[in-house]
């Protein structure tokens, strides 16, 4: 599902009226209906409940208008307030306006900020609220809010929070204050329970801070024809269920282990062999046929006794414990027998174990999965990746990619989108930067937010799994392409699962809960 910039949903609006020829006024009302549809699925029912709307004088505000309509004619008592005077809307938003009107709808118009009485009266009503509807701007927040509309943003979030849970938000395409490109917002942003946006989403509903203002996220049909969507000028999609099932490696009945794909890993050091343990198990989680994970040899042994589905082998290590220069001749006398290698997760950073990860990406031939330690011996000789022969997948979290790029967090977190689209280009890599959201970006410069997750999941050793189950998807058959967007979905999805009780869970848990996660997705777009 396409992604688009404010400037992208307007020219979509326009081709749908210039070049199909359906009316402006239609797709209003079929946005005003999606409103109320989602207003009543908040509510339970509509019946007898008290509904305000904040409404501006442009698109936004006719939406909200004719959300009003249609919650009048399902039994709600719904008053307006009008961010403007009624003069100053033209077009399908006066016309909205006029038939909720006409319709007994209450409009309560703001004559000027300096007029109390106004203020006065809209607590009154809004005090019996059991729902406001946000409708005021929409997508065309760029900068700093108006006074009035920054002061009815403060009165919604200030009566909401008065209220204690008895009146709930739902913000029309975009709470008002938030910026739909960049997800920056106003310090008086709506702090919206629901958002229902029209047609496609909107950046901002999933970059931080604006997702948080945004609450539940709903894509409405506003009937919008398939075809302008499909065609829609943007290369920023957003993650489905749907797209990822497509992408699923599948089975035949007479599967045996060798048809699953046998997957190596590279992880783990002395203090560290947590990661090497989720990574490596993960990729049997997640569905690899065969696992080898390599390690420096005085890891062996624990994590043999840990690992009883894995195949443990140690590499020759250095005077003081770290890889030595014979561990890249073991590897690549194995790795050819594989199809996918694994690296990173606890590995090590000397300066040793770096020109080995260095040297075997230099010849690695297989697909590769780049993370944490292998990452870091990456910094300061990212000129090694666009030259690889292998494809790859490098798994940076904001500080490991702040390193090799010498950003700083701050700049990578500002603008992640474009940071990964410019750096996957740049080393012909699929790049995955991790965070919320996670941002999957390709070489050939497309962009892929993904919505799965929670907050529980930050803890120890989730990236770890991360790399373990996106080459065992590669082993699978999966392109490095399908296995990094499936494998960042599917491993938000079972953090999902697993963080049922909440803030608790831990990695090995989120590993359990995989293979559920990849049944869910098949199983609900069968």
């Amino acid at each position: 599902m396409r992604v688009l910039l404010a400037k992208e949903m307007r020219a979509l609006d326009r081709a749908a009226e210039e070049e199909i020829g359906i009316p402006g006024i239609v797709l209003m009302e079929n946005a005003g209906r999606a409103v109320a549809d989602a207003a009543e699925q908040m509510l339970g029912s509509c019946r007898g409940k008290t509904i305000v709307i904040f409404a501006g004088k442009g698109n936004n505000g006719g939406d909200g208008s004719g959300a009003g309509r249609w919650l009048l004619n399902r039994g709600a008592r719904v008053s307006l307030i009008l961010a403007a005077t009624m003069e100053e809307l033209s077009g399908s938003a006066a016309d909205q306006l006029q038939y909720f009107f006409a319709c007994g709808g209450e409009v309560l118009t703001i004559q000027g900020d300096e007029e109390e009485s106004f203020w006065e009266q809209l607590k009154v009503r809004a005090s019996r609220a059991d729902l406001f509807i946000d409708a005021l701007l929409g997508t065309g927040f760029a900068g700093n809010l108006q006074p009035t509309l920054r002061r009815l943003c403060d009165c919604i979030n200030e009566l909401k929070a008065r209220l204690e849970g008895r009146c709930r938000v739902l913000s029309v395409d975009i709470p008002t204050g938030v910026n739909a490109d960049d997800g920056s917002a106003s310090a008086s942003a709506v702090a919206a329970d629901e958002t229902v946006t029209m047609a496609l989403p909107k950046p901002g509903l999933y970059l931080y801070p604006g997702a948080r203002q945004a609450g539940k996220v709903t894509i409405a049909d506003i009937g919008m024809p398939a075809t302008l969507l499909e065609s829609a000028g943007s290369d920023r999609f957003l993650l489905t269920g749907e797209m990822v099932k497509s992408m699923l490696p599948t089975r035949p009945k007479n599967a045996h282990k060798g048809m699953a794909g046998r997957a190596f890993v590279l992880a783990g050091s002395y203090g560290y062999l947590g990661a090497a343990a989720l990574s490596s198990f993960a990729a049997i989680k997640g569905g690899a046929g065969l696992v080898t994970l390599y390690t420096p040899e005085p890891s062996r042994e624990a994590l043999a006794i840990k690992l009883t589905e894995v195949m443990v082998k140690g590499l020759a290590v250095d005077a003081a414990g770290h890889l030595a220069s014979e561990a890249e001749e073991e590897m690549l006398e194995a790795v050819h027998q594989g199809a996918v290698l694994a690296l990173g997760p606890g590995l090590g950073v000397s300066e040793a174990t770096g020109a080995v990860v260095r040297r075997l990406l230099g010849s690695a031939e297989l697909p590769c999965v780049i993370d944490a330690d292998a990452l870091r011996a990456l910094e300061d000789h990212t000129e090694i990746l666009p030259h690889m022969a292998a494809e790859k997948v490098l798994t940076p979290h904001p500080g490991e990619m702040a390193r090799i790029t010498g950003l700083t967090v701050e700049e990578t977190d500002r603008d992640r989108l474009e940071i990964a689209r410019v750096y996957a280009e740049k080393w012909q890599a699929v790049v995955v930067l991790k965070g919320v959201p996670t941002v999957i970006a390709l070489p050939d410069g497309s962009v892929y937010l993904n919505p799965t997750g929670t907050p529980a999941m930050a803890t120890a050793g989730c990236g770890d799994v991360l790399t373990g189950l996106i080459a065992a998807l590669i082993a699978q058959g999966a392109s490095v392409r399908e296995a990094a967007l499936a494998g960042v979905y599917l491993h938000g999805l079972a953090g999902e699962i697993a963080a049922r009780n909440g803030i608790g869970m831990t990695a090995s848990e989120l590993v359990e809960a995989l293979p559920e996660a990849r049944n869910r997705v098949i199983s609900e777009f069968l």
